[in-house]
């Protein structure tokens, strides 16, 4: 995916999960932070930040927050980008072989499930999840209690019941990791969700990502250490 002029920044602060302060062209400026994670590694006092403008005009913040600089480490912050570089990287052969069908946001039962898919007599249900959260070259998932990944864990396990297929892609947002493991010390019922879907046949990707200020593109797989 490419954004599109795409300007730096400097981070100054984050008075709320929706927005932040930053510096441009030696002007202050109100941003629309692009992920409501916390991200308090990453959104850093002094950092480079990337900014795109926003869809809407009348909004009273022109900018969205799109990627940081993590001390030489480009990050990509859009909570929505994951979605579309798992599209674009399906779309293009390298998930399932075959593909015919992949429609976003299918309801299920009582779940919604990002991705329904199709190719010949198979099928299935894909969750995507964006992760920022890098130390040391290792991801982690996620960087907060999401009792809601919890709950589409579940239900794609559910769903293998109904002889659907079903994975979970953890789409990096950055580039050079040497792992992906669920985050046990933020939110050990995710890491036991993870770990019983698995073993229940839920695939579990991880897919690392390469960034530039403008553009995002699915990369190379990553071990997953469960």
């Amino acid at each position: 995916m490419t954004y599109t002029q795409v300007l730096p920044a400097r981070f100054l602060s984050r008075p709320n999960r929706f927005v932040a302060q930053v510096e441009v062209d030696g002007r202050t400026e109100t941003v629309h932070v692009k992920n409501t994670g916390r991200c308090r590694e990453l959104l850093i006092p002094g950092r480079t930040v990337y900014l795109t403008p926003g869809d809407n005009p009348k909004r009273k913040t022109p900018y969205d927050l799109i990627a940081v600089d993590k001390d030489g480490l480009l990050v990509n912050m859009d909570a929505q980008a994951p979605n579309q570089v798992f599209a674009e990287w399906a779309r293009a052969g390298h998930f399932v072989p075959g593909l015919t069908l992949l429609r976003p946001e299918t309801t299920w039962g009582n779940s919604r499930f990002d991705f329904y898919w199709e190719a010949g007599d198979r099928r299935g249900f894909v969750e995507v999840k964006g992760c920022t959260l890098e130390e040391d070259g290792h991801c982690r998932f996620p960087d907060a209690p999401t009792t809601r990944g919890v709950r589409h864990l579940q239900e794609l396990e559910a769903s293998l019941q109904e002889g659907y297929e079903a994975a979970v892609c953890f789409v990096i947002q950055m580039a050079g990791m040497k792992d992906f493991a669920p985050n046990d010390a933020t939110h050990p019922e995710f890491g036991a969700a993870l770990r019983e879907a698995a073993r229940a046949g839920v695939q579990v990707l991880a897919q690392e990502c390469t960034v530039t200020p403008d553009t995002l593109t699915m990369g190379e797989p990553v071990a997953v250490k469960l």
